[in-house]
């Protein structure tokens, strides 16, 4: 295959999209390039399904698990990783296979994104502060009165993106929802690119979501969110905001009994795999479709995509 095209496999939680992108690397010579938001973070190779050091072993993979938690890495920040990522891919004769499920990061790979100037650290450390001592909701208010287009598309619980917005409004003076219209440059051309959406059916994914949660239990994610539990991390960071790490800290704390924490996280990852699927569905509407279960069939149907 041409390196110059990169593969882009996109798909809900527990899909099993990564081992399609693994099969592939091995098949086509590919690295692994990483476009999940969790699975950058240091912290939780467990609880956010990091490939293991055996498929690590089996193709080169690229930004996974290289963020300290300390940090709230940015869509931003990982448009420029990616671009290293696939430029040093290509140089090395690589097939570049971008693989995960989050929308932003796909986007900025495909439409660039909004050239919103460099926050001043006075304005940031302002409202990461702000944001600590008076939660989300305090700030989704603030947000609301002064910046009503921003605050109608944001979560109110997301303190994140909240403070992104309040920021970039004081160190700008204009709406970051303003800024987003502006044209973004894209890193990839409908050219350079194979685009592949996985999807299973509801029931067989949620199957795939809560079966994948048990084996974390079995291999040690109780233990992984008790070292994170340790660390005091500021919990309006995106670390403390992946699945399952609320019930289990819960669970670990004695809030929650062992039944409890698993079913709550169960419920948690089944409700994000359905805002997934509609999000992909809504938006991946041009990408080729993979709805096989079995890994060889699902790769059999991948490669035809990728040889048309």
């Amino acid at each position: 295959m041409n390196t110059d095209r990169a593969i882009l496999i996109a798909g809900p939680t527990a899909s099993g999209k990564s081992a399609l992108a693994l099969a592939l690397a091995e098949r086509l010579t590919g690295v692994v390039i990483n476009a999940d938001s969790m699975q950058v973070y240091r912290e939780l190779r467990v609880l956010t399904a990091r490939p293991s050091a055996e498929d690590e072993a089996r193709a080169p993979h690229r930004l996974y698990g290289f963020v300290p938690g300390t940090e709230a890495y940015s869509a931003g920040r990982y448009a420029g990783d990616a671009a290293h990522a696939i430029a040093e891919a290509r140089a090395s004769c690589r097939v570049p296979i971008v693989v995960g499920g989050t929308g932003l990061y796909f986007k900025a790979l495909l439409e660039g994104l909004a050239p919103v100037p460099a926050i001043p650290r006075g304005i940031r450390d302002h409202w990461r502060g702000e944001a600590g001592r008076v939660g989300a909701e305090a700030l989704f208010a603030v947000l609301s009165h002064r910046d009503p287009a921003m605050a109608a598309r944001l979560d109110p619980n997301d303190p994140q993106r909240i403070v992104r917005a309040l920021e970039v409004l004081d160190a700008t003076g204009r709406s970051l929802a303003e800024w987003q219209e502006s044209p973004g440059k894209p890193l990839l051309t409908e050219e350079d690119t194979v685009r592949l959406v996985v999807l299973p059916g509801r029931e067989e994914l949620y199957r795939q979501c809560e079966a994948r949660f048990e084996h974390m239990m079995e291999h040690g994610v109780v233990e992984e969110v008790r070292r994170l539990a340790a660390l005091g991390l500021d919990p309006g960071l995106p670390v403390m905001r992946a699945l399952g790490v609320r019930p289990l800290m819960q669970l670990s704390a004695g809030a929650l009994g062992r039944d409890q924490a698993i079913e709550r996280a169960k419920a948690d990852t089944r409700q994000y795999a359905k805002r997934q699927v509609t999000w992909l569905r809504s938006n991946m509407r041009a990408w080729n479709t993979l709805f096989e279960q079995e890994i060889e069939r699902k790769l059999a149907q991948a490669m035809t995509f990728i040889r048309t």
